[in-house]
């Protein structure tokens, strides 16, 4: 029976992106001048969907600010399941989209077979690196600002004790986690982090309830605020902190709206820039392959500041932690980064 709700799934997932494109491709025949010349982006999310609230919804704001600014179309597929990626991915680069972007650092194999069978069309992958001239990677420095989120994190803490909240237990979250207890015990020698992760597999990435129950698990060891870095799973960590009046720390984007009041801030991971500029960059004819990297020296990475979380974090914490940001820009602070372990 769940083969067949599967089967079922990925049938209408394929259905509604063939009719999508379908019309994408009859209005291509009789569309104006002007529209025939706006260049074409297909993205195709990872699991979770655009309205993660994190990091897909990161890369669908790039797009969306595309389609504002520059001369594009752009169409979008959320497959829900890994096997419907590769043929999301195939229908963009059959109907000879410009641009066709990846979501994820698990798309980055299918990304590879599909530019290699489309050398001619432009592809960009999240989070993950591939070494095709037609393929740009568009990669972050997470460890920096995780760094700066742990020094905050432990300057507010009462307990002493720090959360983590990892998605899929894979060596990019690690990159999360390391800068963030390495920027923790910066300030606090003594800290505890208590780092948990919701599974191994993508469903690890879409999965509240788990986060939700991890995060209660964290508080009940004395954890009083937590850093959830895990997709869409990290909204069970905004759940259990609003429940339990503990901080949550936001990944991606600027998370801290979501529970006004228990944000202690947002490591802002600039997906939504990066995104944007690689498809204005093959609207102006200058897109490159290769190694596109963001951090905070390129104001790639950082960390929120707004109304929602300005009364939370001392003026004196948020100069420290500047500081910081400078040295880690000069190379005088060093941040691990696990996945060049």
């Amino acid at each position: 029976m769940r083969g067949r709700r599967r089967c079922r799934r990925s049938f209408l997932f394929f259905l509604s992106l063939a009719l999508a494109l379908a019309g994408s491709a009859c209005r291509t025949h009789g569309r104006s001048a002007d529209d025939k010349n706006k260049v074409h982006v297909g993205i195709v999310f990872d699991a979770g969907g655009k309205d993660d609230r994190s990091f897909n919804a990161a890369a669908w704001q790039g797009v969306q600010r595309a389609k504002r600014e520059l001369p594009v179309v752009v169409r979008d597929a959320e497959p829900g399941d890994p096997n419907s990626v590769e043929p999301a991915l195939r229908a963009f680069a059959e109907r000879g989209y410009d641009i066709i972007i990846g979501v994820g650092f698990s798309q980055t194999p299918i990304i590879e077979q599909v530019a290699k069978d489309y050398p001619k069309l432009d592809f960009a992958i999240v989070d993950g690196v591939s070494q095709l001239p037609n393929v740009a990677s568009l990669i972050f420095k997470e460890h920096e600002g995780s760094y700066l989120v742990g020094m905050i994190a432990a300057r507010v803490s009462k307990t002493g004790v720090l959360g983590f909240l990892g998605g899929m237990d894979i060596p990019l979250i690690h990159k999360f986690a390391t800068g963030y207890e390495e920027g923790a015990r910066s300030v606090n020698p003594n800290i505890r982090v208590i780092q948990n992760y919701v599974g191994v597999t993508d469903a690890a990435w879409n999965n509240p309830g788990k986060g939700k129950e991890i995060s209660v698990a964290q508080i009940g060891k004395g954890a009083d605020v937590l850093f959830a870095a895990a997709g869409n799973s990290g909204l069970g960590a905004f759940d259990a902190a609003e429940q339990y009046d503990k901080y949550v720390i936001g990944v991606d984007s600027n998370q801290n709206w979501v529970k006004p009041g228990h944000v202690l801030t947002s490591m802002v991971k600039r997906v939504d820039s990066s995104v944007f500029q690689i498809v204005r960059d093959r609207v102006e004819g200058r897109f490159k392959g290769g190694i596109h990297v963001y951090g905070l020296d390129n104001e790639g990475i950082g960390y929120a500041l707004d109304q929602y979380n300005e009364k939370l974090i001392p003026k004196s914490v948020i100069a420290e932690v500047e500081a910081a940001k400078q040295k880690i820009i000069r190379g005088e602070i060093k941040v691990t980064d696990a996945m060049a372990q």
